[in-house]
């Protein structure tokens, strides 16, 4: 229970309390081994139960509140895309029980509620109708509502009108629905503004709205501001969230992190510090957002960070914080008297870490290749990626640049 006995998400945002989110699953576990990257689907929950339990128990450890379902991506479509559903043999509806039983197992472990996510769908970029993509969302919400999920969260979501549909479909169960899209200022990629789109996800429902991944959380936090403006002018009222990536992103277009040519493989230089992810922690909570996390490169000392700088608001530290002296104090123990040096904030809070990579640059040049829903080069396919499709790609990336 939270320190005040208040027990769901609504009532402790209502209360003002800070409610920590959890990481970036699909990023941390493909590097541990256990998620293929390009489809990045979550079949790990039912096939390696035992490295998805761990990376809870370590959220949990480092301040997380929300202890997220491993769902992302666990949609029947999704999961056969591109011959995806060759690798493995778990059905979708095993997966997201999987992942619910084992969110809730490291949730009963502390303060912590289990969120059930769905994500945006091939089926949508494929232009399937609303009743199709409805359709995919609802078998998802089956599996939480069978396992009693705390509340709903619809995110990662391109486009406003996909995500007023999941929150169409979410707040038919009655548990409390957060929606929150990948959009940076400039809205979605239909060019709706994060006001209007905050508006529209309001309407259709949801208590809780914000950004997540694709931006770094200066830039989200910029667009949250945008729809917090836009759902105070509207005359409505919501509680916001915001779960960034754990990357600086200052050269990005509208589609994010993934038009990067660093994506996915090459993201470390770009990584922020715990002091970076302290100082984003307390921005976000003086910008009036009580539902602070991580998204994509977001680990659990990421986390901890977080929980660190909020402990006064908060009233406890985590148990991750134990080993660990805030702002590097524990470094007053070290044998070497110019490490003991840097036991302080201000060293810390001021230091511009070298990337030790000579002749690197320090932004790059985004991949634009300005396509979204409709286009043809989105319209998604069970059969697996051709070597002549593959191909056509290479060839009209060589001529891009």
């Amino acid at each position: 229970r939270a320190p005040s006995g208040i027990t769901g998400i609504l009532e402790r945002l209502d209360a003002g309390e800070v409610v920590i989110g959890d990481g970036g699953f699909v990023f941390a576990l493909e590097k541990r081994g256990y998620v293929q990257a390009g489809p990045w689907t979550p079949e790990a929950a039912a096939e390696h139960p035992e490295a998805v339990r761990q990376l809870h128990r370590e959220f949990l450890r480092a301040g997380a509140n929300v202890m997220q379902t491993f769902t992302f991506y666990a949609s029947d479509d999704k999961l056969e895309n591109r011959g995806n559903k060759q690798r493995f043999t778990v059905s979708t509806a095993q997966i997201n029980e999987a992942a619910c039983d084992l969110a809730r197992e490291v949730a009963n472990e502390g303060d912590a509620l289990v969120a059930g996510g769905v994500s945006q769908t091939p089926s949508y970029l494929s232009c399937k109708s609303e009743d199709e993509v409805k359709a995919i969302f609802m078998k998802q919400i089956e599996v939480f509502v069978k396992k009693n999920v705390d509340f709903l969260i619809a995110e990662y979501f391109e486009h406003v009108e996909e995500a007023e549909w999941a929150v169409q479909v979410l707040k038919t169960t009655g548990k409390p629905v957060a929606a929150s899209l990948c959009i940076g200022p400039d809205g979605d990629l239909n060019r709706v503004s994060p006001g209007d789109c905050a508006v529209r996800l309001v309407n259709a429902g949801a208590h809780i709205v914000g950004i997540n991944c694709h931006f770094d959380p200066e830039t989200c936090l910029k667009t949250v501001k945008l729809m917090m403006e836009g759902v105070k002018k509207a005359g409505l009222k919501a509680h916001f969230m915001i779960q960034p990536l754990a990357y600086h992103t200052p050269d990005c277009g509208c589609q994010g992190f993934i038009d990067l040519p660093e994506f996915p493989f090459s993201l470390e230089p770009r990584i922020l510090t715990r002091w970076d992810m302290q100082k984003y922690a307390r921005e976000a909570y003086n910008a009036g957002i009580r539902y602070i996390g991580g998204c994509c490169g977001f680990e659990p000392y990421h986390t901890r960070a977080l929980a660190e700088e909020l402990a006064p608001e908060r009233g406890f530290l985590p148990a991750g914080s134990e080993k660990h002296g805030n702002w590097g104090s524990s470094l007053a123990l070290h044998t070497k008297p110019w490490v003991r040096a840097r036991a302080r904030r201000d060293y810390w809070e001021t230091l511009k870490p070298a990337s030790g990579r000579p002749m690197c640059p320090s932004m790059s040049t985004p991949d634009s290749w300005g396509v979204t829903k409709g286009h043809a080069d989105l319209m998604q396919q069970k059969e697996a990626t051709s070597q002549e499709q593959l191909k056509a790609l290479f060839d009209k990336a060589a001529h891009s640049h």
